[in-house]
């Protein structure tokens, strides 16, 4: 357009087109109520709409914003949706939209602390909160030999732990294909990826029996680890999980972390959703034992409004993980890393470069409150313990593991079947939408409460849904 030299977006237009975006935000979530949680849309008819080639000529911003209306919304799945009960929470709030649009204005890359001094001090300074926050063990503060560093997801922060002891495992004489990685069966997928991606062999990863509660059991992880050293195989990590992904169950890690340790292994916790809840001091019986973490990883992404993606890792000893993951390039040399005072969060992560994540945890964390964080946890662990008890009292229906903070389980008593009629018929309202895993062979539903926007009206609504088609 002619009128556009030099192309770019002056100023005045980003200040002009970003009220009308921050607009078409608060539009959007004052109306998400009435949308379908999952869109009625074919795989490929999303792409069906957008044109076969890009544009030649600049386009008009108010076309762009006119197909968020026209491609985005009517493809989009929900998940800020009141009725969004899938998978665990994935919250967003005004803060951390906020948040990011700065951290976007700011671009900064902050690889080392010389190229982004802000960010890489106000991180670890938040990190440090969390402890607080938390009731985390002190050995995670980065004012002593720990810290803790933000990665994209959980999944990232397990590779890095898994990295880690591999490179502590094969320093102390282990060969690569000799080691084994150890967790319950319900544990999350991202363990077995990530042994994948750093370089162990599949059928090292030991998925091990649970107990009734779906918990790991300590006398199968003693008896493999004994199996297996007997064999002439190393074992290189643990992990324990504080609320897994199928039934929110909390492995005993006072037992687990001593087998750990005397097996020589690095000791991982995944503390996923859950770890979100011990805001609450009524929540931290869950944490017992997580002083005898190497590592910890918990998701503010999930359940603490701090939008996506927001995984914050604690590592006890920062020095394996930075002897692990750091290469120096000469063009990377500067004389604030080599003085020895400063973090390069390079050296904590798989990519070099990385966003100003910090920044939405921040403005969350200063928006809310712990008082604010506090009393969210609660309300959904409020709802969620009021739905598991209606569950309890209908003879059609039953748990299908302990009631544990915001995520009920449950399936119909007449089998699978049912069970599967009931789920399917649920998404099919489009009012709500509800995942399911099997526990213990069993098909089962999961109702997750958790999105920002869930309010009691609408626990009642599921309710009456589940009533009505079970």
């Amino acid at each position: 357009m002619a009128d556009r030299p030099p192309y770019h977006m002056t100023p005045d237009e980003f200040r002009r087109w970003g009220r009308a975006v921050v607009d078409w935000v608060a539009d959007y979530w004052a109306t998400v109520e009435r949308h379908r949680v999952v869109p009625e849309v074919e795989p490929g008819e999303v792409r069906s709409w957008l044109p076969p080639a890009p544009p030649e000529a600049p386009e008009p911003f108010e076309e762009v914003l006119a197909d968020l209306d026209r491609v985005v919304l009517p493809g989009t799945t929900h998940w800020q949706h009141p009725g969004f009960h899938a998978y665990f929470p994935a919250n967003t709030s005004g803060p951390g939209v906020l948040a990011d649009i700065v951290s976007g204005g700011l671009a900064t890359q902050g690889m080392l602390w010389q190229t982004g001094p802000a960010l890489t001090e106000v991180e670890a300074h938040v990190l440090d909160w969390l402890v607080d926050l938390l009731g985390l063990p002190e050995r995670f503060r980065s004012t002593g030999a720990g810290g803790g560093v933000i990665q994209d997801s959980a999944s990232s922060a397990t590779l890095c732990a898994l990295v880690a002891a591999r490179e502590r495992a094969l320093a102390r004489g282990a060969a690569l294909d000799r080691l084994v990685v150890y967790s319950s069966e319900h544990a999350h997928s991202s363990l077995e990826k990530g042994a994948r991606v750093a370089g162990l062999r599949p059928e090292n990863v030991r998925l091990l029996d649970v107990d009734d509660t779906f918990a790991l059991r300590p006398d199968a992880l003693e008896a493999a680890i004994e199996a297996d050293t007997a064999a002439g195989l190393v074992p290189c990590l643990v992990m324990a999980t504080i609320g897994t992904t199928s039934s929110l169950a909390v492995d005993p890690l006072p037992a687990v972390g001593p087998i750990a340790a005397r097996a020589g292994a690095w000791f991982h916790v995944d503390g996923a959703m859950a770890g979100s809840a011990a805001v609450c001091p009524e929540h931290r019986d869950q944490q017992a034992g997580l002083e005898h973490a190497d590592s910890y990883v918990f998701n503010p992404h999930k359940w603490l409004f701090t939008t996506f993606d927001c995984s914050c890792l604690f590592v006890a000893d920062r020095a394996p993980l930075v002897e692990a993951l750091s290469i120096l390039p000469e063009y990377l040399r500067n004389a604030a890393s080599e003085s020895g005072r400063v973090v390069d969060y390079r050296d904590w992560q798989i990519p070099l470069g990385r966003r100003f994540r910090a920044l939405k945890l921040w403005f969350v964390l200063r928006w809310y409150g712990a008082e604010g964080l506090r009393h969210h946890v609660r309300e959904h662990v409020r709802l969620a313990g009021e739905l598991a008890g209606r569950i309890e009292r209908d003879p059609r229906l039953e748990l299908a593991a302990p009631a544990r903070l915001n995520l009920v389980c449950f399936r119909h008593v007449d089998g699978d079947e049912a069970t599967q009629r009931l789920h399917e018929a649920l998404n099919a309202t489009g009012r709500v939408y509800l995942t399911h895993t099997r526990l213990a062979g069993r098909y089962v539903v999961r109702a997750a409460i958790g999105a920002w926007t869930t309010e009691q009206r609408h626990v009642d609504a599921l309710w009456e849904l589940i009533d009505e088609l079970a």
